[in-house]
C-alpha cells in the first residue's frame, strides 16, 4: 500500500504520538498548539543546527541541513535536521557527486537522552524515508542533545522499524476518523504545553489544582 501526498502526516508527529497519543491528536487533528519554555527552547535548538547553510563538504563527508524527506509507504513527510553523507563503497549515488555515499541522519533535541523511545522512533522514521528515496540501507543515525552536547548513536533495529510502521498505521487510522483519544493523566502532563487545553477535559472528575498538588507532593517526598 502507498499513500497519496494529500494523505501524508507530519513525520515529527511520531514523536508526539509516542509521548502521548492525545497530545498528537490535539496538535495534528484539532490544530491546537501553545508554546511554553520547553517548546521555545526546542525551536532555538533546531534554528541553531540550521544556521550554517544548506550543504557543507569536509573531505569525504558531505553535510546537508534541513533536508526534506518523505515516504509513500509510510505516508509521512518532514525534514531532517542534518544528514551526513560519508563516501563509501556501499552507499547511494548523489546527483552531481562522484562515488557512493552512505546517509547518517542526525536529529537535534533539547535536554538530554530519555528512557522513552519517542526521539529514537522519529530518527528511525527519517532513516526509513531516506532509504525509500535513495534506495539504500541505513543501519544507524544519531540524536544530538543540547544539554549534554553529546551524540547518542542509534541502531535502527528490525523491532524499532516495526514499531514505527505500527504507530504510523495507528496515526493514519486516527487521522482518517478525526479521533482524539482520551488518556489517563500522568506526571508528564504538568510539563506539556497543551495542559491547559487538555487537562480540563480529561480531569472532569478531578480538580486540576488537586491533580498538580498530588505530583508536586510526590516530588517533595
Amino acid at each position: 500500500m502507498e499513500y497519496c501526498e494529500d494523505e501524508f502526516l507530519q513525520l515529527s508527529g511520531i514523536q508526539h504520538f509516542c509521548f502521548c497519543r492525545r497530545q498528537w491528536a490535539l496538535i495534528h487533528i484539532e490544530n491546537q498548539w501553545q508554546e511554553n519554555v520547553r517548546t521555545i527552547e526546542g525551536n532555538i535548538v533546531h534554528e541553531r543546527c540550521h544556521d550554517d547553510g544548506f550543504i557543507e563538504k569536509r573531505g569525504n563527508l558531505l553535510i546537508t541541513r534541513s533536508l526534506n524527506v518523505f515516504s509513500r509507504k509510510l505516508g509521512v513527510s518532514g525534514q531532517c535536521d542534518v544528514v551526513e553523507f560519508s563516501k563509501t563503497e556501499n552507499g547511494c549515488t548523489l546527483y552531481g557527486r562522484e562515488g557512493l555515499w552512505l546517509p547518517y541522519p542526525i536529529e537535534y533535541k533539547r535536554g538530554k537522552s530519555k528512557l522513552i523511545d519517542a526521539d529514537r522512533l522519529q530518527l528511525c522514521c527519517q532513516a526509513m524515508c531516506l532509504e525509500e528515496m535513495l534506495h539504500v540501507d541505513i543501519p544507524k543515525g544519531a540524536l544530538y542533545y543540547n544539554e549534554t552536547h553529546r551524540r547518542e548513536e542509534i541502531a535502527f533495529t528490525a523491532s524499532m522499524r516495526e514499531n514505527v510502521e505500527s504507530m504510523l498505521r495507528e496515526m493514519h487510522n486516527y487521522y482518517r476518523q478525526g479521533y482524539t483519544p482520551n488518556v489517563k493523566p500522568k506526571k508528564g502532563c504538568i510539563l506539556c504545553s497543551l495542559k491547559d487545553i487538555c487537562l480540563p477535559v480529561i480531569c472532569r472528575k478531578t480538580v486540576v489544582a488537586d491533580y498538580y498538588a498530588k505530583f508536586l507532593n510526590e516530588d517533595a517526598l
